[in-house]
């Protein structure tokens, strides 16, 4: 009897694995089916490895059934299809949500000051349907005690560009232009909590972003943000030369879809009105 009770086990957990496979193949699928993973091919290494990332994360916080399979796939490209480590990096995103975020949502009266800046703004998408985040260096400044509202207004920005992609689009594009920008910016611990908020959280989210106009000045900071930068992340940093930059921003967004401060044809959007 208790032979047989072990063979019926074995085979309910197969036939476990296996609907749970069955179920991750179409929920995949059935993105697909409706542009979610638009010109991106899943693989089945991937499928294989988001079924293992879920099994164990679920374990762990029930909380990550909520959560699609196409985010785990982000954590998972992040990491180099490594499961362990996507599998900490993804515990790790869903214990900082809990705290950070525990409404689902960051409200602009959670960020007030950093609105009143007017230094963020969305609209219009590049050539591959990517949204377009601007941001005005020079209207950032390091506020006293206003880190955690700088944070919560990173995670507001990067809510409101997920929130912009059309279906069969995971990724958006930044522009950080840095005319004017002075010593009086240099919000060096702002910035690397940003970044680690976008890296950390947000994995597999920054399609490409464009520095234009980077002062002298600004580079001395760079020095001091760049090791904080991770490989992928590098990749994806262009510094535009002033005098090719309208033709380099052509390269990826169309003229009708460039804002009209760079000869194209749409007014800035304040972040918080799109």
């Amino acid at each position: 009897m208790e032979a047989m009770k072990g063979c019926h086990d074995n085979k309910g957990s197969r036939r476990l694995e296996e609907e749970q496979e069955e179920d991750c193949n179409k929920d995949l699928e059935a993105a697909k089916t409706r542009g979610v993973v638009a010109n991106d091919v899943v693989t089945e290494t991937e499928l294989n490895k988001i079924r293992l990332v879920r099994a164990f994360v679920e374990k762990h916080d029930p909380s990550s059934k909520e959560e699609d399979d196409l985010m785990i796939r982000r954590f998972l490209r992040a990491r180099d299809l490594d499961v362990e480590k996507a599998s900490a990096m993804f515990l790790k995103y869903l214990k900082w949500r809990h705290s950070f975020v525990p409404n689902g949502s960051i409200s602009t009266s959670q960020v007030p000051n950093e609105i009143a800046d007017d230094k963020a703004f969305c609209q219009g998408h590049d050539k591959i349907g990517r949204p377009i985040l601007l941001v005005l260096g020079r209207k950032h400044f390091q506020k006293k005690d206003g880190l955690d509202e700088f944070k919560r207004f990173a995670v507001y920005c990067l809510e409101k560009m997920c929130a912009s992609m059309p279906p069969g689009e995971e990724k958006f594009v930044s522009i950080a232009e840095l005319k004017g920008w002075g010593y009086a910016n240099s919000d060096v611990r702002g910035y690397i909590n940003a970044l680690s908020i976008l890296q950390d959280y947000y994995p597999e989210r920054l399609g490409k972003l464009f520095i234009l106009h980077a002062p002298y000045i600004f580079m001395k900071v760079w020095k001091i943000i760049y090791p904080f930068i991770d490989n992928k992340t590098k990749k994806k940093i262009i510094f535009v030369e002033n005098n090719k930059l309208k033709s380099t921003l052509l390269e990826d967004i169309d003229e009708s879809q460039l804002p009209e401060i760079y000869g194209g044809k749409l007014q800035l959007v304040p972040i918080q009105n799109s």
